[in-house]
């Protein structure tokens, strides 16, 4: 009950002065909307890394065969096939730490097509564990499994927009398409991946939303691929939990230049790397982000004090009356500490709202995600809180001192 009254008085307080209350609001609205932009800004982009990262598999290397143009690529054939199956024979031999592999074969496609629709999408020639490898999951049917490459067994794995494109109906399963001159019986499609950036850390993730993929083996047999091509365009290796991922990429790298007569004509991706790149970039956005809303903070902290002590100077003469009439040096105290108090709770209230818009216009003009918690938001409220505490401590404490007669005689 006392509280509220001490809540109400300090409201009636700060409305007398409305132009200097709300220039001491601004330091708190821009600390807290900077603290909750911060946080946003930064979890969505946490967020945005894990999820790219769990599909290329954390524990993954990622070997990539490079694209030349045509007289490059007779040079370097004439030192490396590019990558095939006996560098994979030679990985799984040479390196136990190692437990998976994956590879995949891009297919060259002039017409993919159903009896229902067409498609512009990429296919491309997989290994059986390529699908849990790279953490993909089937919204219907299943994936390939290692009999369809024994067998060579004319099947398919479609992605959801490639499913949508072929079969608008939304029935896929069993049905059939055509793949060039090859038709395949769909087995499978996966589920739609979430929406987000197709790029991470210069490298551009593929979207397997809009994709086919069909056995190895399969292909290999009964499409087309050019002589001069790698006859793998990637593998995927899946080490042994607790593995060294940068100990692994410098063994993996050596035994594929010792194979491939030091020729750069692949690529190594190692996304545990990648991901400890980006949350080194993230903590110093994080701290950049912190000390640009601690500055905010401060001054708005400062703009609570000058306000109080202006307000202490200009309500002597009360202060000495309610001194006279029996008011305690605490009620004095406990006063003033609830006007800086309530200034820092409405500043912070109005600096939700700014942060919130701050982070979804950063969000809506830099394409950039962005993630809400109510951690963050709880964290910024009680920084500002605490913020008008400490600076509304020492005007408090002034005007709790004062001595009564000379409050009462001052003009």
């Amino acid at each position: 009950m006392m509280e509220a009254r001490g809540f109400r008085q300090a409201l009636r307080q700060l409305r007398q002065h409305k132009l200097r209350t709300l220039l001491t609001l601004l330091g708190m609205v821009f600390g807290v909307g900077a603290v909750i932009a911060m946080l946003s800004i930064s979890e969505g982009g946490r967020q945005e890394a894990l999820r790219m990262i769990d599909s290329m598999g954390l524990r993954n290397l990622i070997v990539e065969a490079v694209e030349f143009d045509p007289e490059t690529l007779q040079e370097i054939r004439a030192q490396s096939v590019g990558l095939y199956a006996g560098d994979i024979e030679a990985i799984m031999t040479t390196l136990p730490m190692v437990e998976a592999y994956a590879a995949a074969k891009k297919i060259k496609t002039w017409d993919v097509y159903s009896l229902e629709g067409r498609a512009n999408t990429e296919v491309l020639a997989v290994s059986s564990e390529y699908f849990s490898l790279g953490n993909m999951i089937t919204r219907n049917g299943r994936t390939l499994a290692d009999d369809d490459n024994r067998n060579y067994a004319q099947v398919a794995v479609v992605g959801a927009q490639a499913a949508e494109d072929l079969f608008p109906d939304g029935l896929a399963i069993d049905k059939l398409i055509k793949v060039n001159h090859l038709w395949l019986r769909v087995i499978g499609v996966l589920d739609k991946p979430e929406e987000g950036k197709k790029e991470f850390a210069g490298i551009t993730l593929a979207d397997d939303s809009n994709r086919i993929f069909i056995p190895l083996e399969m292909a290999r047999k009964r499409l087309k691929i050019d002589s001069l091509e790698s006859p793998l365009d990637m593998l995927k290796l899946k080490l042994k939990e607790g593995t060294d991922t940068a100990s692994a990429a410098r063994a993996l790298d050596y035994l594929l230049k010792k194979r491939h007569g030091a020729s750069a004509d692949y690529r190594l991706i190692v996304p545990a790397a990648l991901l400890k790149q980006e949350e080194q970039t993230q903590q110093i956005f994080t701290i950049v982000m912190a000390a640009i809303a601690g500055i905010s903070l401060l001054v708005g902290g400062i703009g609570i004090m000058n306000i109080m002590l202006a307000t202490v100077l200009e309500r002597t003469p009360e202060i000495g009356l309610l001194r006279a009439v029996g008011a305690r040096k605490k009620d004095i105290r406990d006063q003033f500490l609830m006007e800086s108090v309530t200034i820092a709770g409405i500043g912070a209230l109005i600096g939700i709202v700014f942060g919130l818009f701050l982070a979804f216009t950063v969000q809506l003009f830099a394409n950039w995600p962005v993630a809400f918690s109510l951690f963050g938001i709880v964290i910024s409220v009680v920084i500002c809180l605490l913020t008008g505490v400490v600076f509304g401590l020492y005007p408090a404490i002034q005007a709790a001192e004062l001595d009564p007669i000379k409050a009462l005689q001052r003009d």
